[in-house]
């Protein structure tokens, strides 16, 4: 199985100042390619925190994505946060030095320049990612982090293909508790959530079954079917 995980990088999300629109278009891309997104951290602009969380996940994950934390300002320390991860020095890419000058022209200064620090022998992939092991740095800015987590997709290695089946019952969700439990133990290869809805006129509990296997899937969306009926 490849698997994945996300560690967004942040005071301002901790804080509440900014709300993190990047983990559903992250979660949702990686589904498409059929890795499964194990666990997400977010954790604060300290040193210690992303080191930490780079070398915990980057251990029993397939990949890592890192978002925030790469611009030019002074609390902008993910990418030496993770060279030290791996116990590498920082040092200026020149690839990455030349794209910066490209872009900026005449504009350039120092503290674009600094944009351009990454692990020693860490791959510059298109729109400026950066890759450290098996660690891919990106921005916080969601429309950027999505060009870049885009032109990554095609990149990596891809899974079976992940299926899934919802089922709208109106029914509270206590009242499928039980049966879906039995449901669930007999049915390991199958992964089943329950979520519960409350619409103007309407509520009740959104089934959702999830799995690699098509056979077994369609057995399970009968079984579901048949619990939503029997309690209609």
């Amino acid at each position: 199985m490849i698997t994945a995980a996300v560690i967004v990088i942040g005071d301002e999300i901790l804080s509440g100042r900014t709300q993190d629109a990047n983990l559903n278009y992250i979660a949702a891309g990686l589904r498409s390619c059929g890795i499964d997104l194990q666990e997400c951290r977010v954790v604060s602009d300290k040193e210690d925190a992303i080191i930490e969380a780079v070398q915990a996940l980057s251990k029993r994950n397939t990949y890592v994505f890192t978002t925030g934390g790469i611009g030019s300002t002074h609390d902008d320390i993910t990418s030496a946060s993770v060279a030290k991860a791996f116990n590498k020095d920082i040092v200026v890419h020149a690839d990455a030095l030349k794209l910066l000058e490209s872009y900026y022209g005449d504009n350039i200064n120092n503290a674009r320049r600094r944009m351009a620090l990454a692990a020693d022998g860490a791959i510059l992939h298109e729109r400026m990612v950066f890759q450290i092991e098996n660690v891919f740095i990106m921005a916080g800015i969601p429309r950027v982090m999505r060009e870049m987590f885009d032109s990554l997709l095609p990149k990596l290695q891809h899974g079976e293909p992940i299926l899934s089946v919802s089922l709208k019952a109106h029914v509270l969700e206590n009242d499928l508790a039980d049966e879906l439990f039995e449901i669930q133990k007999n049915a390991s290869d199958v992964v089943i959530g329950s979520y519960p809805f409350y619409e103007e006129n309407d509520k009740g509990t959104c089934l959702v079954a999830t799995s690699r296997n098509a056979i077994r899937l369609a057995e399970v969306e009968k079984q579901l079917q048949a619990l939503i009926d029997s309690k209609s």
